[in-house]
């Protein structure tokens, strides 16, 4: 499967939040409007650290996306970490490889900003999603919380 991973543009927002809806959970919670999504995006775009990136597919449909987020911090001797938000693939494309291809250009972003962890957070509910990042090399190392505001 040919695909290319890149930044995303304004243009993609749809299918991102298209790719955000195509599940369970994200069925129920992503309902806002399109114009609160693309303010969003227009946010993003001005923090530095905060990327979204897209995987295309050879005819040019975006099948993937994540966000990537780059902090520095002085815990574990000031490791800058990278933290992935937001991994969605296409149903259709799910237990292909894609994932794989993913993960690799998150790390590789990652590496290429400084970053010495690569740190994420996934529903609990998500078994298939929690067995794939352990077999991608993540640990369960911490418990997470969050508190909405």
């Amino acid at each position: 499967m040919s695909i290319r991973f890149r930044p995303a543009t304004r243009e993609d927002v749809p299918e991102v939040v298209a790719l955000l809806s195509d599940d369970i959970l994200g069925a129920g919670r992503e309902t806002a409007g399109l114009d609160r999504y693309l303010a969003a995006f227009e946010a993003m775009q001005g923090e530095t650290g905060n990327q979204l990136i897209v995987a295309e597919d050879a005819g040019g449909r975006v099948v993937a996306c994540y966000q990537l987020i780059v902090m520095s911090g002085l815990s574990l001797s000031a490791t800058r970490r990278a933290e992935i938000e937001a991994v969605r693939i296409a149903a259709s494309l799910r237990g292909r490889g894609l994932g794989a291809q993913l993960i690799a250009d998150a790390e590789s972003r990652a590496r290429a900003a400084g970053c010495g962890l690569l740190q994420l957070t996934s529903n609990a509910s998500r078994s298939d999603a929690l067995r794939f990042y352990q077999g991608a090399g993540f640990t369960p190392s911490h418990i997470g919380f969050k508190k909405p505001l």
